[in-house]
């Protein structure tokens, strides 16, 4: 449980800075806004979703110890 969920929190992360490079990336060509608002607007769900997985990660490991 406790690998599963550190690879679960690394896997969030790597979304996290890749969605966020998505965005910026449409922002500096000068793309479509709605479209780098959508990414954002995901890229604070994935930090949302690895945040959780890393409090997880934590609590069960210090639970397991």
């Amino acid at each position: 449980m406790d690998s599963l969920l550190r690879y679960g929190a690394m896997i969030a992360m790597a979304a996290v800075a890749f969605v966020l490079f998505l965005g910026l990336r449409n922002l500096m060509r000068g793309g479509d806004g709605n479209y780098s608002n959508k990414m954002m607007q995901l890229r604070i769900f994935l930090q949302f979703v690895a945040l959780v997985l890393i409090v997880a990660t934590i609590y069960f490991s210090r639970q397991a110890g």
